[in-house]
């Protein structure tokens, strides 16, 4: 799940990347917040046959952003198959709803529930590596950030990543989290198997090969077809990134974008709202060293500390939104910029900001239609502000059935609203308008993201929403791992 982020004038303090991608500091773990159970003003344990499962009462779940949060009635850590099993047996038995929450960084309600909540974090170990098939299989609960290093020993790497990655593998695939690269499908397209917990209390082994149909699911799983055991990925000989980041405008850019698509294994670009300004990114292989432009001054006290300060001011005075994207842009990103690194230390940046996003994959030829029309709102509401960068990234489509990527290539569209020292800016216009946009030029929005969608929206926007459908409720036919953001998705 990205940040939307802005990357920046390429250096950031762990990846050479500016101020990464975008304003989006996340300290290590960079997970959801909990109150810790041991400090939980009342937790209990139960016992269910003749295993330990342990739950706690009174813990609090927060998203990374702190948009979002709930208080579930029990609140589990298990450490092994069998007891999750235990924790869907109790849930069985009560008639209680099941959530499982991975690093928690998703901009939505999707990992919130009122009833028991599963936190993977104590089934993180790498189970195999195949060195010469080149795939890995790991426990759902293992952040990315501790895989890379486990990668690295072996010279291996993912062929691609998010823009974060203190998220979960079983998390990252279930909510269709991608990053760029016309070349590259969403993370979830790296997934060569998968074993899946069903509420009943079955493990299915899922492939191409075995249980096909629900591997075709299962990959965007959305948390709603069971706990995601293991997960083996397909890997790539380990790589180096150079990334250089340059100076356009978006007609330029709009113009030509067939042509950086070719030239750039890895392209996005950022639009600057209110202006022409944009910022071309593009990562590619690359055998030269390390080298990292990083520099506390430019990439904190300017970067973070000056821009959430002036983003603070601009709460009382919208009108300087505009003039604060021209400024860092002028500031920050009006010169060209070059970093490489392993190619996990170049995808991925800290996240420095919290705040709100939405991101929409759109039909890849709708690109400039689409952010012309958003652009043309801006001017025609001046009271409508937007905070930069508008992030755009490509996609190659695929085939699993609720991946935003269906069946077409895509460009992601992600805008933000950044949330200075914790306050909330006003957004709703903006949303609205974007939402309208999208819808228009057949979107769909990230799964891990706030949305307006219902049903109805879904059935329009996914050829195969049917047959999704049709294998949760055999898997799930008491609903057992809905909550309130998948109802709104399924009923």
């Amino acid at each position: 799940m990205t940040c939307g982020g802005i990357q920046a004038h390429s250096r950031g303090p762990s990846n050479g990347n500016p101020f990464p991608r975008a304003p989006c500091l996340a300290s290590r773990p960079g997970k959801a917040t909990m109150e810790s159970p041991r400090r939980a003003p009342s937790c209990r344990r139960r016992l269910v046959g003749k295993l330990k499962v342990h739950g706690y009462k009174g813990v609090k779940f927060q998203n990374w952003a702190r948009t979002y949060g709930c208080c579930p009635e029990m609140y589990f850590q298990p450490t092994s198959v069998e007891e999750v099993r235990e924790v869907l047996a109790l849930a069985r038995q009560q008639n209680k709803r099941v959530k499982v929450v991975g690093g928690g960084h998703s901009p939505s309600d999707i990992a919130c529930t009122d009833g028991f909540m599963i936190h993977m974090g104590k089934m993180n170990r790498v189970l195999k590596v195949d060195t010469e098939k080149k795939q890995v299989t790991v426990e759902a609960g293992i952040l990315l950030a501790d895989l890379h290093p486990q990668l690295d020993k072996h010279g291996l790497a993912l062929s691609n990543l998010g823009a974060v990655s203190d998220v979960t593998a079983g998390g990252v695939i279930g909510s269709g989290t991608h990053n760029t690269g016309i070349k590259h499908g969403i993370l979830a397209t790296q997934v060569v198997a998968l074993t899946l917990l069903t509420a009943n209390g079955t493990i299915l082994e899922c492939s191409e090969s075995s249980n096909a149909e629900v591997f075709q699911a299962a990959r965007v799983h959305l948390g709603c077809l069971g706990v995601i055991l293991t997960v083996t990925l397909q890997c790539v000989p380990q790589f180096h990134l150079q990334e250089t980041t340059f100076p356009s405008t978006l007609k330029e850019v709009l113009d030509n974008l067939d042509s950086h698509l070719k030239k750039s294994e890895y392209f996005r670009f950022l639009w600057f709202p209110h202006s022409e300004n944009v910022s071309v990114i593009y990562q590619d292989h690359t055998n030269k060293p390390p080298s990292s432009s990083a520099n506390w001054f430019w990439d904190y006290a300017i970067g973070f500390y000056l821009l959430e300060f002036l983003l603070w001011i601009s709460t009382f005075l919208p009108g300087l939104v505009g003039w604060i994207n021209r400024f860092f842009f002028w500031l920050l990103f009006n010169g060209k910029k070059e970093n490489c690194n392993l190619s996990h230390k170049i995808f991925t940046y800290e996240c420095r900001f919290k705040q709100h996003v939405q991101d929409w994959a759109i039909p890849r030829e709708k690109t400039k239609e689409a952010l012309l029309e958003l652009k043309a709102m801006l001017e025609a509401n001046p009271k409508v502000v937007a905070h930069y960068p508008v992030e755009v990234r490509f996609t190659r489509g695929d085939d699993i059935l609720l991946s935003p990527c269906f069946q077409r290539d895509s460009c992601y569209m992600n805008i933000i609203m950044y949330r200075p020292y914790g306050k909330d800016v006003p957004r709703l216009d903006y949303w609205l308008a974007y939402e309208t946009i999208m819808k228009k030029v057949g979107g769909r929005p990230h799964w891990a993201k706030a949305h307006n969608c219902t049903r109805k929206d879904f059935e329009k926007m996914y050829p195969a929403f049917q047959r999704f459908c049709a294998i949760r409720e055999k898997l799930d036919p008491t609903g057992m791992f809905l909550n309130a953001y998948l109802e709104k998705v399924f009923y």
